[in-house]
C-alpha cells in the first residue's frame, strides 16, 4: 500500500480526503480512455458501457455487503439519495426524525424540509449520555419514525457504532438511515450487520471517485414503499422499449434513477473501487488508523484535539485547534505551503488516506507549528 497508486505533485501535501480526494492513476487512465473512445466512436460501444455500469453495481454490493445489486441505485450525490428517502416516505403530522447535533447540512436540511408536513426533527446532543449511541437511542419515542446519522461525523471524526443503533431501531420499528460518505472506502461496512434500511454516499471522498455519482442503498422490502418524485425513461421496468406506451416503475432500486446514467462517473468509480476492493477494506482501515495514531503522536504536545482521541472511535478524520488563537491565519499558512486540509468544526481537519506517506504527515505538522 503505497503512493505509487497516485500521481500527486510533490509540492502537494494532501490531507483532505474527507472533502474531495485525488483520483488514483488507474482512474485517471480509465477516464482518459473513456473520453478517447467517445471522441472516436461516440456511443458505438454503449453495450460495453452498460456492462461497466452493472460491474460497478456489483462492486458496491461487495463494498457494503448488500444482498444483491437490485438494492443498489446510482444517483448524483448523497443529498439526492437522502431526499429520495425524505420525500418518499408517507409522513403524518407529529412524526419525528432523530438526528445528531453534529451532522453535515446534507443530513439535516433534507429532514428539516419536512417541517411543512408537520414532521419534527430532533437533533440530539451526542454528549448527553454515557455513549453517543445511548444519547440517540434515548431520544427515540413512540412518535419516532426514522433515525438518520452519519457513520462518521465530518467535523469531529466520531465513528458511531452502527450495529447498536440498527438493532435498537429494528426492535422499536424505526427506520434506520445512514449517511456513509465519511466511511465507505475507509472503514469496513456491513449493511446487513448494522441493519440499515437506507445508505447514501458520494464517491468523491474515501472511495477516491469523482463528484456527481453516489451510492443509494434501499433495503429490498422498502423499495416499493418509497413514493417516486422523479420520473423518466431509465426508471421503468421495460427500460429501452421506447415505443411502449404503458409503463411501471422498475422493481429494483433502479426506479430511483429517473434519467440517463452518468457513464463518465461510472467508469471512474468502477476504476477507483477496483483499487479499493483489491487492497481490501480491513487493510485500508488498518493503514488509515495507523496514520491517525501517528498524527496524534506528532500533534499531542502542541494542539488541543477536537476529535476524541481516547476512545478508539476515529476513522480517517482528525480535527484540532492549533496553539495560536488565529485559526484562519494558521490554515492560510498551511494552504500556502501546499498542505491541503480543511477548516471544520472550529478547527483544522487533517484526513489522510491509506497511501499517505508518513513524510507528508511529518512535514504537514512541521509547517503547522512554524511561526507565522
Amino acid at each position: 500500500m503505497c503512493q505509487r497508486d497516485f500521481d500527486l505533485d510533490p509540492s502537494v501535501l494532501y490531507l483532505n480526503h474527507a472533502a474531495v480526494s485525488p483520483w488514483p492513476r488507474r482512474t485517471v487512465e480509465a477516464v482518459a480512455a473513456f473520453a478517447r473512445e467517445n471522441g472516436r466512436f461516440g456511443s458505438r460501444h454503449y453495450d460495453r458501457w452498460q456492462e461497466t455500469e452493472q460491474a460497478l453495481r456489483e462492486q458496491l454490493v461487495q463494498l457494503i455487503n448488500a444482498a444483491d445489486s437490485e438494492e443498489i441505485a446510482l444517483l448524483k450525490n448523497t443529498s439526492e439519495a437522502l431526499s429520495v428517502v425524505a420525500w418518499g416516505l408517507d409522513w403524518q403530522a407529529g412524526d419525528r426524525i432523530v438526528i445528531s447535533d453534529q451532522e453535515f447540512p446534507s443530513n439535516r436540511i433534507v429532514w428539516e424540509s419536512l417541517k411543512s408536513l408537520g414532521v419534527e426533527v430532533i437533533a440530539v446532543n451526542l454528549c448527553a449520555a454515557e455513549t453517543p449511541e445511548d444519547a440517540l437511542i434515548g431520544a427515540i419515542d413512540e412518535r419516532t419514525r426514522l433515525l438518520s446519522v452519519s457513520s462518521v461525523q465530518y467535523a469531529t471524526g466520531l465513528r458511531l457504532h452502527l450495529e447498536i443503533l440498527g438493532k435498537a431501531c429494528r426492535e422499536r420499528g424505526v427506520l434506520f438511515c445512514v449517511d456513509a460518505i465519511q466511511s465507505l472506502g475507509a472503514v469496513p461496512f456491513d449493511v446487513q450487520a448494522c441493519q440499515a434500511d437506507f445508505v447514501a454516499a458520494d464517491a468523491h471522498k474515501w472511495m477516491l471517485g469523482p463528484e456527481g455519482i453516489a451510492l443509494f442503498y434501499c433495503r429490498r422490502g422498502l423499495i416499493n414503499r418509497l413514493q417516486l418524485r422523479q420520473f423518466g425513461w431509465h426508471m421503468v421496468e421495460a427500460m429501452g422499449d421506447f415505443d411502449r406506451r404503458d409503463w411501471t416503475p422498475a422493481g429494483s432500486a433502479r426506479r430511483f434513477e429517473c434519467g440517463s446514467p452518468n457513464m463518465l462517473g461510472i467508469h471512474a468509480l468502477h476504476a477507483s473501487l477496483g483499487l479499493i476492493l483489491g487492497l481490501g477494506l480491513p487493510a485500508i482501515y488498518s493503514n488509515i488508523s495507523r496514520k491517525i495514531s501517528y498524527l496524534i503522536e506528532l500533534l499531542k504536545d502542541n494542539v488541543s484535539f477536537i476529535s476524541d482521541v481516547e476512545t478508539g472511535r476515529l476513522a480517517g478524520i482528525l480535527s484540532f485547534r492549533p496553539p495560536d488563537a488565529d485559526i484562519r491565519a494558521r490554515y492560510a499558512h498551511l494552504q500556502r505551503a501546499g498542505v491541503v486540509c480543511a477548516l471544520r468544526g472550529g478547527g483544522i481537519r487533517f484526513s489522510p488516506h491509506y497511501y499517505t506517506p508518513d513524510t507528508v504527515l511529518e512535514r504537514a505538522v512541521q509547517i503547522l507549528l512554524e511561526p507565522l
